[in-house]
């Protein structure tokens, strides 16, 4: 398997790694790593290639995310993850957009430098148990109020895994509030190009040599492909054999976990 077909990998010089499904499996528990990642993690950053986590976590401020990765036994620091809320922040203050946020609690504090008076917009994210009916009714109150609706999404995934089983994620309510409102969201997570395009960014490596690793068809490697970058999906997380006969996405091949992907992609630079 390390040989025909991966020729490509002997010029990546960068990896953007998903981290729900790749690097852990998340939880209530707060989640558990899967086996052979964090030591992956470790081979990737010591052969030299760069590394960025390009992900659409908001359930958490970066510095809380990389703080659980790291007691999870991941070497990784803020610098090198690429997450939806501060693009969204960026944005907002870019536009003089004051939100209305429906966010995990948690995730609030990226926000603390927003005017949030008079809500000119909604910003949602996965904002998990705090997605009620009511909640949901006030963001949709909000928006049909609005003589211009703005609704700005911090990612568009359909589920993602739990420890105990499938959730839905952020792009089940996009739906609900876009069709109640008759408007189309402004997604700034995964699978914008922007986003990935700021992940290549902060990368400083050109999608021809960059490799997207991830578990999910449509946001990892669909977005990371319309960018011109590789990607590879791992059977992992929301991984699903009816992915392989996705009619619109094909990977540039598929691994079992991210060590299975490291392994090769390392083989290849030795070549």
């Amino acid at each position: 398997m390390a040989g025909w077909g991966w020729g490509w990998a002997r010029a990546v010089r960068g990896l953007l790694l998903d981290v729900s499904g790749v690097l852990y499996d998340s939880g209530a528990d707060g989640g558990a790593p899967i086996a052979g990642s964090a030591e992956a993690v470790r081979r990737i950053k010591a052969s030299g290639l760069k590394l960025q986590l390009c992900t659409n976590e908001t359930q958490a401020t970066r510095a809380d995310f990389v703080r659980k990765l790291r007691a999870m036994g991941f070497d990784v620091s803020v610098a090198e993850v690429t997450a939806p809320a501060p693009a969204a922040c960026r944005l907002l203050q870019e536009r003089g957009l004051r939100p209305h946020l429906l966010v995990h609690h948690d995730l609030v504090p990226e926000f603390a430098e927003i005017d949030k008076t008079n809500p000119n917009c909604v910003v949602l994210g996965d904002a998990a148990e705090h997605f009620t009916y009511a909640n949901l009714n006030e963001a949709f109150r909000l928006l049909i109020g609005m003589e211009k609706p703005v609704l700005i999404s911090l990612g568009k995934g359909r589920y993602y895994k739990e420890t105990d089983g499938l959730k839905l994620d952020v792009g089940a309510y996009m739906k609900a509030l876009e069709y109640a409102c008759d408007i189309e969201a402004e997604v700034v997570g995964k699978p914008a190009k922007s986003f990935f395009e700021s992940a290549l960014a902060e990368l400083g490596v050109p999608a021809e040599q960059a490799v997207m690793i991830g578990d999910d068809i449509v946001s990892d490697v669909g977005g990371a492909q319309q960018c011109g970058m590789r990607a590879l999906q791992v059977r992992t997380g929301k991984y699903r054999p009816s992915d392989e006969h996705h009619p619109l996405v094909k990977p540039d091949a598929y691994v079992n976990n991210l060590a299975e992907a490291v392994d090769i992609i390392l083989q290849q630079q030795q070549l």
